[in-house]
């Protein structure tokens, strides 16, 4: 039975794994935008879909939720927009439920508690291709009609996968499903849904676990995920280079033009010392930020990352932590702001808090464009062992220092707890499945964009705003040193060397860091700028590498390499601290106690550095 109204808007809803996300980019394509919903960090993501007919709708893909019982932002968020109770925002004209068809017995619990909501909806069976690889068998018909709702059969990873779907969402909107047994257990009506209407021949597939009985076993399956992660590390550096030639090649050629067409004077100054020097330094580690999303992306997709999870749960609880806390620290290897955002999902708020305060210390990938600077230009291009890549290993080990500081740290923390109490691990295992490679693309390209937009916009703007201050004042008449040294930046810098001398940072390195809290790449286009305006005309053709390996002590190099392990994170972050935690007192704890860190083992490193070499 259909009404006589025309849908506009829809929501898709469903469990976390349900390959909602997947059907979603398959619906919208590149025709979508990421924000946050008002008032709260929860974030959001809104399309366009063309229908056959030639019809536009607005789908808008709703956070994942376990259940309308909201223990959880993302679930109140869910729940909110489902009643049409978010302030701003229009209810959905149609629910579109989406459920994995090859865990049924999970997934149709949440479809009974969002039909109770009385709200005109349909089903999406998702995986149809992995139920019937499996032997399950679904009567749609007869689903449909114990339940009172169009069902449909989509597979979202494949081209015209949801074929169906749109020819249903191209007609008029369903009507609102008739609401029975409104007060009897979910569970039953599950267990009554699947003996009417679907055959499991059985209830976890083979598969699984023949694979599961490898990667989760307590000893090969912590070797199988220390050797990925090695692979990833390994990866961003030798994969990326012919990419990060190819663009410091055209920066360089780009700054050559521009330098021979323009006279001596402040704009030249500005366009290749300030700019092209700058953001230039900075645009070349896209290909290695682009290869470590790959991965994260990849292994999510596949289904493994909650099994590492499950994998680390043991660990992690000795630090304080749950297996819950290693998909936000995992997230944080991309950026800390999205980590801390999907602490969220941690119910118990001392997990949460304690997964807050360390998720800093994960190696994002604003810190790559540091460290491969740093990397390339004092740890020689040796193969160890005969397959592995010596700077390869220097950035795995890098990357290992943050991750067993946060677990020290988390361990500390734990020690100072009132409730000691423990709280066991529940989590969903989806199945193993091949990534879907389109939704891997449009991760990517949202990733780049994000990149490049920073790029852009903060990186440029700060890069501006520095060149300025290391410009002016104009150095008097007869100075001898260069302009650089009587400019604002430079008598800030020659300040800051007071406090940052015992840990071998130079006066260009203290400027540099400034900028850095704002945007952790900013470094690297700061000390272009720095040393592009202190004559070094390396600096304007980009061998910046070059240049500081001929200036800077390898114990300077490695002291800062250890500095960027642990420093204070950017603004942006001890923003998004503040309000996810509502405390100031909590980002003032974060701030200090990075920041010594930073200090004493840069300390410690520079020292015993200058007493070996």
């Amino acid at each position: 039975m259909m009404t006589a109204v025309t849908l506009q808007r829809i929501a898709l809803v469903g469990n976390p794994n349900c390959g909602k996300t997947s059907l979603f980019n398959l619906l919208t394509g590149a025709r979508q935008k990421v924000a946050n919903y008002a008032g709260v960090t929860v974030e959001r993501k809104e399309g366009r879909l063309t229908l056959p007919s030639g019809r536009t709708l607005q789908v808008l893909d709703l956070p994942g939720a376990y259940s309308l019982d909201a223990t959880s932002p993302d679930e109140a968020i869910t729940r909110a927009v489902c009643l049409g109770e978010q302030p701003g925002e229009a209810a959905p004209d149609l629910l579109v439920c989406v459920a994995d068809a090859t865990n049924l017995r999970l997934h149709l619990r949440f479809v009974l508690e969002v039909r109770r909501l009385g709200k005109p909806m349909l089903l999406a069976l998702n995986m149809m291709d992995d139920a019937r690889r499996r032997g399950i068998e679904i009567n749609v018909q007869k689903l449909s009609e114990r339940l009172g709702i169009p069902v449909v059969e989509t597979v979202a990873v494949k081209r015209g996968g949801a074929a169906s779907l749109l020819q249903q969402l191209d007609g008029e909107l369903p009507a609102v499903p008739s609401i029975l047994n409104n007060h009897s257990d979910l569970h039953a009506e599950v267990r009554a849904l699947i003996s009417d209407a679907v055959v499991m021949p059985r209830r976890t597939d083979e598969r699984d676990d023949s694979i599961d009985r490898v990667l989760l076993h307590p000893v090969a399956g912590l070797i199988i995920l220390a050797a990925i992660l090695f692979m990833i590390f390994q990866a961003v550096f030798s994969w990326a280079a012919p990419f990060m030639d190819l663009i410091d090649g055209g920066v360089s050629a780009l700054a050559t033009v521009v330098a021979g067409v323009l006279p001596d004077g402040i704009l030249k100054s500005l366009l290749v010392d300030g700019i092209i020097a700058g953001v230039g330094g900075v645009l070349i580690f896209l290909p290695q930020i682009l290869i470590l999303f790959f991965f994260i992306l990849s292994l999510e997709e596949s289904g493994y990352l909650p099994r590492a999870a499950f994998l680390l749960d043991r660990l992690m609880f000795k630090a304080g932590l749950s297996g819950r806390a290693f998909i936000p620290l995992l997230s944080s290897f991309a950026c800390a702001i999205p980590g801390i955002m999907a602490t969220r999902s941690i119910n118990d708020p001392r997990d949460r808090l304690t997964t807050i305060m360390v998720a800093p210390l994960m190696t994002c990938s604003a810190r790559l464009p540091v460290y491969a600077l740093l990397i390339a230009a004092f740890i020689p291009a040796h193969t160890v062992w005969g397959i592995f890549n010596l700077q390869g290993l220097v950035l795995f080990g890098l990357y290992a220092g943050g991750i067993v500081s946060a677990l020290l740290v988390a361990t500390v923390m734990k020690l100072f707890r009132s409730d000691k109490s423990e709280h066991a691990l529940l989590l969903e295992l989806p199945s193993y499945r091949l990534p879907d490679w389109r939704s891997v693309g449009l991760g990517l390209y949202e990733r780049a964009g994000t990149f490049l937009r920073r790029v852009g916009g903060i990186i440029l703007a700060l890069t501006v705003l520095l060149w300025f201050l290391a410009s002016f004042p104009a150095p008097p008449e007869g100075a001898l040193n260069p302009a650089i040294d009587y400019s604002f930046a430079g008598r800030i810098g020659h300040a800051l060397t007071y406090i940052f001398a015992p840990i071998g940072f130079t006066w260009e390195i203290c400027i540099a860091l400034i900028p850095g809290m704002a945007a952790r790449e900013v470094v690297v286009a700061a000390l272009g700028t720095v040393y592009a305006l202190s004559g070094s005309e390396d600096a304007v053709t980009h061998q910046l590498g070059g240049l500081i390996a001929a200036q800077w002590s390898l114990p300077t190099a490695l002291s800062l390499l250890v500095w960027f392990v642990y420093a204070p994170q950017c603004v942006a972050t001890l923003a998004t601290v503040r309000r996810e935690t509502g405390s100031w007192r909590q980002v003032g704890i974060m701030t200090v106690y990075l920041f010594g860190l930073a200090y004493l083992a840069s300390f410690v490193t520079y020292n015993v550095a200058r007493a070996l070499l």
